[in-house]
Parts: C-alpha cells; sequence; structure tokens
C-alpha cells in the first residue's frame, strides 16, 4: 500500500476513485444507449427532463432509491439480497487493477494510474470478474421463481462455455508479451510496428507496434467473447423475454436491480479495457512514445512534477477515448444484431470459438520458436 502515511493515504484515495469512476460512467452510458438506440432506429429517446433528457439520470436514480422494497414468497433472503452485491464488486476489483495511465512520479514518490497493480495482473483481473458467475446463480435460485432459475442456468453455461475461448484467446498475446504484468503488455507495444523474424529485422514505421497487429485472430475472438461474459446481445440468451420474462433478475426491483445494470456495465468495461491493453497499446498514443511524450511536457511546463502530472493526464485522455470507443461498440451492436439462439450460442463457443482459439494459441508458439530460431 505504500511506505509512509502520505503514500498509503494516496493509494487508499485512488481506491475510491477508480471505484467512483467506474460507477458514475454507468449513468453515462445508460443516457449514451438510450439516445444511440434512438438515434439508430430515427426517434428522440430521452428528452424531457433537462437539456438532451441529462436529467433524466437523476430522475430515474430518485425512482431506483425510493422503490419499494421486496423479497418473493419463496425467495431465500440471504441469496436474494446477496447476488446484486455479487453483480457488482467482482467488475469493481477487476476494473481496479488495469493501469489507466502512465505512472505520476511526484517527488521520490510514484503513483500508479491504477487501484493497485498485481504482478500477475491478467490472472487476477480474469479470475476476478469470473466470479460474477455466483451472482447469475444466486439470484436465479435465491429468488424462488422457476424462470429466473432457468435463466441462471442459460446465462451461467454461457459464461462458463465462453470464458474458455476468451482465456485461450489471450494465450497468443501472453506467449507473445512474456508477462502476466498488464503494465509491461502496455510498455511491450510502444513505438513503431517492429520484430525480428529469422534474423531479420522488419521495421513498419507507419503502424503502431500494437498486439493486434500480431494476434488478429485472438483480438476478434477476445472481444466476441467478451460479449457472451457481459451477457449483452446477440448473447442475451439469459434475458429471452419472449420465454423468461427477464432471466436471472425478474423478480429485482428498485436499487437491487441498479446494481445488477452497474454490473453489467462494469463487466463491458472490464472487458473493453482488457481489449485495449492487449491489443491497441493500452493508455500508449500512436507514433508517439513516452519518453517523446515526457520530453514535450518537460519543454511545455516549468517543474519536473508538472511535466509527469500532463504525461499521466494525457495517456489517461487516451486510455479513455478508446475506452469509450469500445463501450459505444458494445451499445450498437445491441441495437444491430439480432439475438442468437440457444443451440447456435453454445455451438458458436464450444465448436468454433474454442478451436480457433486453442489454433491460435498452438501457431503463435509455432512461429514465436521460429522466429528465434
Amino acid at each position: 500500500m505504500g511506505n509512509d502515511i502520505f503514500e498509503i493515504t494516496v493509494n487508499c484515495v485512488k481506491l475510491i476513485i477508480v471505484f467512483l469512476l467506474m460507477v458514475q460512467a454507468v449513468p453515462v452510458l445508460v443516457w449514451l444507449e438510450r439516445r444511440g438506440s434512438a438515434f439508430i432506429q430515427n426517434r428522440f429517446g430521452p428528452n424531457r427532463v433537462g437539456p438532451l433528457g441529462l436529467l433524466q439520470l437523476l430522475a430515474d436514480a430518485v425512482k431506483f432509491l425510493f422503490k419499494e422494497e421486496f423479497i418473493p414468497e419463496h425467495g431465500i433472503r440471504f441469496l436474494y439480497y446477496g447476488a446484486p452485491v455479487m453483480a457488482l464488486v467482482p467488475a469493481t476489483l477487476a476494473f481496479a487493477a488495469i493501469p489507466l495511465g502512465y505512472p505520476l512520479q511526484w517527488d521520490s514518490y510514484i503513483f500508479r494510474i491504477q487501484g493497485f497493480e498485481v504482478n500477475v495482473g491478467i490472472v487476477y483481473v480474469l479470475g476476478a470478474s469470473s466470479l460474477a458467475v455466483y451472482s447469475i446463480l444466486m439470484a436465479g435460485f435465491g429468488s424462488g421463481n422457476k424462470y429466473s432459475l432457468m435463466g441462471a442456468l442459460r446465462a451461467t453455461a454461457q459464461v462458463v462455455s465462453y470464458e474458455l475461448a476468451l482465456g485461450l484467446a489471450i494465450v497468443g498475446a501472453i506467449l507473445l508479451y512474456g508477462t502476466f504484468n498488464l503494465t509491461e503488455m502496455v510498455a511491450a507495444q510502444q513505438g513503431s510496428l517492429q520484430f525480428a523474424f529469422m534474423g531479420h529485422a522488419v521495421n513498419l514505421s507507419w503502424l503502431p507496434n500494437w498486439g493486434i497487429f500480431y494476434q488478429p485472430l485472438g483480438a476478434v475472438i477476445f472481444f466476441a467473447a467478451t460479449f457472451a461474459e457481459s451477457n449483452r446481445l446477440p448473447f442475451d440468451l439469459a434475458e429471452g423475454e419472449a420465454e423468461l420474462v427477464a432471466g436471472f433478475h425478474t423478480e429485482y426491483g428498485g436499487f437491487k436491480m441498479l446494481l445488477f445494470f452497474i454490473g453489467e456495465y462494469g463487466h463491458m468495461m472490464v472487458g473493453s479495457a482488457l481489449m485495449i491493453v492487449f491489443y491497441l497499446g493500452g493508455y500508449g498514443i500512436p507514433g508517439v512514445t513516452i519518453p517523446e511524450l515526457q520530453q514535450w511536457a518537460a519543454g511545455v511546463t516549468s517543474s519536473a512534477n508538472a511535466a509527469s502530472a500532463l504525461v499521466s493526464l494525457i495517456t489517461f485522455v487516451s486510455f479513455t477515448v478508446k475506452l469509450a470507443v469500445f463501450m459505444w461498440i458494445f451499445i450498437q451492436v445491441r441495437w444491430t444484431l439480432p439475438r442468437f439462439r440457444y443451440d447456435q450460442l453454445m455451438e458458436l463457443g464450444w465448436k468454433t470459438m474454442l478451436p480457433w482459439a486453442l489454433g491460435n494459441t498452438i501457431l503463435t508458439a509455432i512461429v514465436l520458436y521460429i522466429a528465434k530460431a
């Protein structure tokens, strides 16, 4: 946590800020989804409360907070109330370990632009985010509703199935970078595209050194699997309204329902952030290396602390822009593609994405072995 009281305090505050960033981003994303879907469908969307409907979010928050509390007659109290909490906590813990910007150096202190750093970051993030499946089971079983239970079973089978493809998809990236540390992965993608193959150096100065150019198949599989992991269209089989009413959260309303929403958007943010870290250079800026950015910042500021803060701010904005693009893609896909049938979903996960992810891993290992020969 730190070496003295000041550093410990700053690191604790960082944890709170990262949590608030994730939670406060959800209302903005909900507004964007409403306005975006209305634009796609040629209608207005929320436009009555405040300019552009922005204050509709405040109205919704008041509604969620003051709705009547209830529990189903046949529900299990502990599981029923614990499920929304379990939906939020894993996403928050996972997002806190992702580097959002270049570390800030202030005098003798170094503050990382993330909640905390874990040396085996990818193992921690995947492990923490996978705990969300327990919230689905708890909600389905704790509601005492057969439709909720059926939705929970569907969602659990879906999440477990696609976790295999998702995990295998990033093995190729891990082989490529040779580390589990997320910060080191970002550092490995700085500069222009350059690599050595069988003793020959290849340098493409017009392309950034991003992982997506080395692992295009892995990137596609990983990104598709994040939709399934987040229960988003076209993989939202747990919420098949025609046959399951609303899935595992049928019996939820008010603030508890809001926690499920925050958890869903949180997992979308975690999946998008991992996509950025693995394949799109993390907080890096195309065509600009961190030393070049530091040199520029030193020329426009009067102190080393201010220059370091400026670099951290610029890289944080770079990461945020990339994250916003991916969140919009999530929204766009929801209102563009139809929902899969359940047999199609399982067949895609087990018979298509899993073999391709395994093949990508084997091919990456072979290419890396040949390249170093």
